[in-house]
């Protein structure tokens, strides 16, 4: 179905070891309501891929496409934009605004004046900036988003839209994510990370708390439980909020295996560890929401014993399946980073020895997420094709 690449796989020898209770139930619960009463929201599609699956010699495959989400283009207009409401709700009570201020209200306009006074800000590879961003523009607050060197043009300019200032940083995405936090202490701005490290977890589960509605949406609309779900990594909050809320609809019975680039796999290689630890470098990947070398703590205290494996897998194969989807009829448009769990699902489905250590078998039914849609327009017309006229992607050779 695709071209077999190199990839490898790492089965975790702690799963299901018990730990701490990283997100709460009530905490997702909060988050859900409150997103699913904000104007635009709407459950995002979920497709069967049966054609896929059969190549892939299992039951069924179904792939969650959050390219709507919000008009965003990516999943994270979840986390970010709600973590950016909580944060305010609490800085107007602890400025004396408000003592229990609505979002709906905030909405409205009515501490206007109060939060422009307040400035948020982050580091991004694209999709988590344009989440803070739009939060930021939606609830009437100042935003500073910093990007590394690598984040293209026309991602800076999709944040930008939402009248945030961008900051470019010389490195990579955990040089961002320092000079953001630095900034922010200099001059009293609000970190709105989507990755945790000691003394700074709050806003982080907030984030992740957002992430679970996703899950939940899937794992509502799935005919059956699923046996395996394939979910990308990054510094690991999605694969984590994907990871609670099955465990918290299905138990522990669906094996989790977090995918990462090959050049940035700081959760692979935190698993073979046995610890959380950095990968260093440039962190070139194409799978530029993926390209991050610190796990979150927050993330790696959930996955260190719930993720079944963690598989890393080429740039190669990022584009091989996002050519792949839109290939199909209907065509699914998929962005660089929305694509690494199924590409993990194809690489393992093809190798008989992947397929035994991960139970991959005719009567298995996978989820994965499409965390993105094409969220640089142009980078995924030269990676896909031309859009023709009745709106599919014309492929070409995979080179």
């Amino acid at each position: 179905m695709i071209p077999h690449r190199p990839s490898r796989l790492f089965t975790n020898p702690h799963h299901g070891t018990p730990g701490v209770v990283v997100l709460s139930e009530s905490g997702y619960r909060r988050a859900a309501a409150e997103i699913a009463a904000w104007p635009g929201y709407a459950v995002t599609p979920l497709h069967p891929l049966p054609e896929i699956a059969a190549a892939c010699g299992i039951a069924a495959l179904h792939y969650k496409d959050e390219g709507s989400r919000f008009g965003l283009g990516s999943f994270k207009a979840l986390g970010g934009a709600y973590a950016v409401a909580r944060l305010l709700v609490a800085e107007l009570a602890k400025r004396g605004v408000a003592h229990a201020a609505r979002v709906s209200e905030i909405l409205e306009g009515r501490y206007a004046e109060a939060t422009r006074a307040i400035t948020v800000t982050c580091a991004t590879d694209g999709n988590h900036g344009r989440s803070v961003a739009w939060g930021a523009q939606r609830f009437g607050a100042r935003c500073v988003i910093f990007v590394h060197e690598g984040v293209s043009q026309g991602r800076r300019d999709a944040i930008a839209a939402y009248g945030a200032e961008i900051r470019v940083v010389p490195g990579n995405y955990d040089d961002a994510v320092r000079e953001a936090a630095g900034a922010a202490e200099r001059e009293g701005w609000f970190v709105v990370s989507d990755t945790s490290y000691p003394g700074y977890t709050e806003v982080p589960r907030d984030v992740m708390q957002g992430y679970r509605l996703m899950a939940e949406e899937a794992l509502a609309a799935l005919p059956a439980p699923p046996t395996h779900v394939f979910i990308q990594g990054g510094v690991g909050g999605v694969a984590a909020a994907v990871s609670t809320q099955l465990r918290s609809r299905f138990g522990t019975a669906a094996r989790l295996i977090v995918v990462e680039p090959e050049q940035a796999a700081c959760l692979l290689a935190s698993a073979e560890a046995g610890q959380a630890v950095a990968v260093t470098g440039e962190l070139d990947t194409l799978m530029a929401g993926l390209a991050c070398g610190e796990p979150s703590l927050l993330a790696w205290q959930e996955l260190e014993r719930s993720a079944f494996a963690f598989m890393s897998v080429s740039d190669s194969t990022a584009v091989d399946v996002m050519r792949l989807l839109a290939a199909r009829s209907p065509a699914i448009v998929a962005g660089e980073s929305a694509v690494a769990g199924l590409a993990g699902l194809l690489l393992a489905a093809d190798d008989p020895a992947a397929r035994g250590a991960l139970g991959l078998d005719a009567g298995s039914r996978v989820l994965v997420f499409g965390t993105e849609g094409a969220t640089d327009p142009a980078l995924y017309g030269h990676l896909v094709g031309a859009s023709s006229p009745d709106g599919h992607a014309s492929v070409k050779p995979v080179s």
